[in-house]
């Protein structure tokens, strides 16, 4: 893997990742961008201690361009783009209307001073993945070369933001599908740099030490062992339904060595789940004869603590409960957080065998 860093016309970083030396990666930005103003701050909610991140910025962000204008193209005559090459293979670059930011200022205070709910800087860092330079293509389509390097690049940025001041966990995700929520269609996906744990690793964290060490372990045995709910195996990695599946398709990728985050995965490790990952990709574009709206996203360690607590896996799911009828995160879900799902574990993971 090559890799190179350059700068964007407002100072955000870009780093190319390329499978061979062949590429140098010399064009300039030409474009004439203001700054970029990031000025996120976190709360703390008084009643659950859960932070919540305020960023009234991002209301000004890029929404559903057409298509010959998109951002995550290559630069083309007459229309550059947040990519000034013609072309690439995988690019990272700094998020222009980011929820956590390096930019973020200000001391830790109080709502008001009235010492209720704490307040701080929203410090930390977003950055966006393009996964191919192909504006019509998908991650399901990736041959296992590219998702390799997709898997060397999420490792590398990982790295990298676990030193990033403020960073306290690092969250690689993909959002696909405008069911989803996703405003822009060309495939790709987002890097946070937490300032903060998040609620449900706490959540996880915390039954993991009352369980006297990861609790995932113990289910990939059990999945392993019953085969009921598993979609995909492979020499390092399992692909199963939770047994307590909150969603309508719900999947775990889990390796079967506990390591605390991606950088920590052997190059057999990284290779086989991307053969896995495709398996799974393909089955859930099948299982309603269309491209599935999902998120996907890794479960990693945090920076500085709890890392021997924790087993590194990729969770995705679907809103999508039929070929064209969603979930609908409603009273029950939305209001108290509590999961009612129309299909049991069993059933999803035989659907999606059987659209394999």
């Amino acid at each position: 893997m090559k890799r190179t860093v350059a700068h964007l016309a407002d100072g955000r970083e870009i780093i190319y990742f390329d499978h061979t030396d062949a590429h140098e990666r010399l064009a300039a930005d030409t474009r004439d961008l203001p700054p970029v103003a990031a000025a996120s701050e976190i709360r703390r909610d008084p009643l659950t201690g859960e932070w919540v991140a305020m960023a009234a910025h991002r209301q000004t962000r890029t929404y559903k361009p057409p298509a010959d204008l998109c951002p995550l193209c290559p630069t083309r005559p007459g229309k550059p783009s947040e990519i000034p090459e013609a072309d690439y293979d995988v690019v990272v670059f700094e998020n222009r209307f980011p929820s956590f930011s390096q930019q973020a200022t200000g001391n830790p205070s109080t709502v008001d001073g009235l010492g209720l709910v704490p307040t701080a800087p929203g410090l930390g860092r977003c950055e966006v993945v393009c996964f191919t330079s192909d504006h019509d293509g998908a991650f399901s389509r990736l041959t296992p070369e590219q998702v390799r390097l997709v898997v060397d690049t999420w490792a590398d940025r990982t790295a990298a933001l676990a030193q990033t001041p403020g960073v306290e966990q690092v969250f690689p995700f993909e959002n696909r599908g405008e069911e989803i929520g996703v405003t822009l269609s060309h495939p790709h996906g987002q890097i946070y740099g937490y300032p903060f744990v998040t609620p449900k690793t706490e959540r996880m964290l915390a039954v993991a030490r009352e369980h006297g060490g990861s609790v995932l372990g113990d289910v990939l045995a059990a999945e392993q062992k019953s085969g009921e709910r598993v979609i995909a195996t492979g020499e390092h990695w399992t692909a199963f339904v939770p047994p307590a599946a909150r969603w309508p398709v719900h999947i775990q990728l889990v390796p079967h060595r506990q390591v605390p985050d991606l950088p920590s995965l052997t190059d057999a490790e990284r290779d086989d789940f991307s053969r896995v990952y495709l398996d799974v990709l393909r089955r859930c574009d099948a299982l309603y004869g269309r491209p599935l709206p999902y998120i996907a996203g890794w479960h990693q360690a945090p920076v500085r603590r709890d890392r021997e607590l924790s087993w590194l896996h990729l969770e995705l799911f679907s809103v999508l409960r039929a070929k064209d009828k969603l979930k609908y995160l409603a009273g029950s879900e939305s209001g108290m957080a509590v999961w009612i799902n129309d299909a049991t574990p069993e059933q999803i993971a035989e659907r999606l065998r059987s659209a394999g």
